[in-house]
């Protein structure tokens, strides 16, 4: 019996905005010195008031009707409930509810030449987490954080599960990078973390259209070469599951690039589990329909 990939991306994009998302810190973390690009907004100290980067939200609208998206004219920011050591509030503030863009397209070439439209859920923008750095200190194996990069304004891109090949995939997430580049909004300099891809992938028989009732979600690759792998890793560990008449479990798993295999995380979240709500610092960001066709020209 022959199988058949569905897939969807989430692509996060680094803004080259000159100051972090909620903050007036340097965003040019590269290369700088752990932890001195810093303050209490960024590092979620008690008391600290995040106030909106503008150029951030404009370029996020400029992507999004670039990629034929609805502008919504009233948005807002929410919070993402969830812990980890990068992550310095204990939560993050992103968006959910009413993001800055909706329901866009972007059309890729598929694998006999033709034209195929790949449905865009979602463009919305929140911070970048701190960075976890894997070290041998005096024998010990230690995990230190740099919190330079927390704040950093991260665009997301949420295709809707219309891939299905590995090749439609690749050229999906090229043309993207084109985009932004062409848009001057992101270097996209995936050797520096500003380009970042969770993919969601799932088999179904072929020829069967229903979506899958299963979802796998590899977090954090960061090349197009990486991508690959890790993709076809997971359409082969699949079909060996279903081979043995068994359904993969919905879950999280991580890309291990020395081994080129992805490995299981946790059980896959569901917005439900990040309890998100309304960022109560933050009023909602609201448009003239004048100020969007400014950007859109």
């Amino acid at each position: 019996m022959s199988y058949e990939p569905v897939i969807g991306l989430e692509i996060h994009l680094e803004l080259k905005v000159r100051s972090k998302m909620f903050c007036r810190c340097r965003a040019d973390y590269f290369g700088k010195k752990p932890n001195s690009l810093t303050c209490p907004v960024c590092l979620g100290l008690p008391g600290a008031l995040p106030y909106p980067n503008k150029k951030a939200i404009e370029w996020t609208v400029l992507l999004g009707l670039a990629l034929g998206c609805e502008i919504p004219l009233e948005a807002k920011f929410d919070r993402k409930n969830y812990f980890y050591p990068d992550l310095p509030k204990g939560y993050q503030i992103s968006q959910y509810f009413m993001p800055f863009c909706r329901r866009g397209h972007l059309t890729v070439k598929t694998a006999n030449c033709k034209q195929k439209v790949v449905r865009i859920n979602r463009v919305h923008l929140e911070e970048d987490t701190g960075k976890l750095l894997h070290t041998d200190f005096e024998g010990q194996n230690l995990t230190l954080i740099d919190f330079n990069r927390a704040g950093v304004p991260l665009v997301e891109i949420v295709s809707e599960p219309d891939l299905d090949s590995i090749e439609e995939m690749i050229e999906y997430a090229k043309k993207i990078r084109q985009l932004v580049k062409g848009l001057e909004i992101s270097d996209a300099d995936m050797e520096k973390g500003q380009m970042r891809f969770e993919l969601n992938i799932s088999l179904r028989r072929s020829g069967n259209q229903k979506l899958p009732s299963y979802r796998v979600e590899v977090k954090n690759i960061n090349s197009f070469k990486f991508l690959e792998k890790a993709a076809k890793y997971e359409i082969r560990r699949q079909t060996e599951i279903w081979e043995a008449g068994k359904k993969p479990l919905q879950e999280t798993r991580g890309f291990a690039e020395k081994r080129q295999v992805t490995f299981s995380q946790r059980g896959k979240e569901e917005a439900k589990d990040y309890r998100y709500f309304p960022e109560p610092d933050i009023p909602p960001i609201r448009w003239k329909k004048s100020q969007i066709e400014s950007l859109r020209k």
